[in-house]
């Protein structure tokens, strides 16, 4: 699995932790293990001039997706040998949203990066909350990954 991150946000950001948690992420998907994804970190200005160009909304937001080829979930055995890796696409994280939202919600901003990681790559992987199904269904399985990747980084310190 192939992650390029840049920090372009002017935050310490703990990077192979959201590396970490993106890796986790899509090897759960079953996503191929070729595939490649990038994150990138940046400040609250730059975040809401892409926020306003590619998705109309006014302001910053915490994270962006900008899924390229949704072929590159490996589908199994069935789907055969030769499979071409894919470009999964890019994840915008903002860490000053990040720190805003972990305030509010109790928790750290490496948390609520992490919450932000799982959410970008499930969007990248073709999940949407826009109606009241899908957004359960995103949402639980973004919890049960979250989840599933504290407890194993919590077993390595072990």
């Amino acid at each position: 699995m192939s992650i390029e991150i840049a920090n372009e946000s002017n935050t310490d950001v703990d990077t192979d932790s959201v590396l970490a948690v993106a890796r986790y992420v899509l090897g759960e998907m079953g996503v191929n293990p070729l595939a490649e994804l990038s994150v990138l970190l940046v400040d609250i200005d730059y975040m809401a001039e892409l926020n306003h160009r590619w998705m109309g909304g006014d302001g910053p937001t915490d994270v962006l997706a900008f899924p390229m080829d949704e072929g590159s979930v490996d589908h199994g055995p069935q789907e055969g040998p030769g499979a071409e890796p894919a470009l999964l696409g890019d994840i915008v994280l903002c860490p000053e949203m990040a720190a805003r939202q972990a305030l509010g919600a109790g928790h750290s901003t490496a948390d609520e990066l992490h919450l932000l990681t799982v959410h970008g790559v499930l969007h990248i992987l073709g999940y949407d909350h826009a109606e009241p199904d899908e957004e359960r269904e995103m949402f639980g399985l973004q919890e049960r990954l979250l989840t599933g990747w504290r407890a194993e980084v919590a077993g390595a310190g072990q």
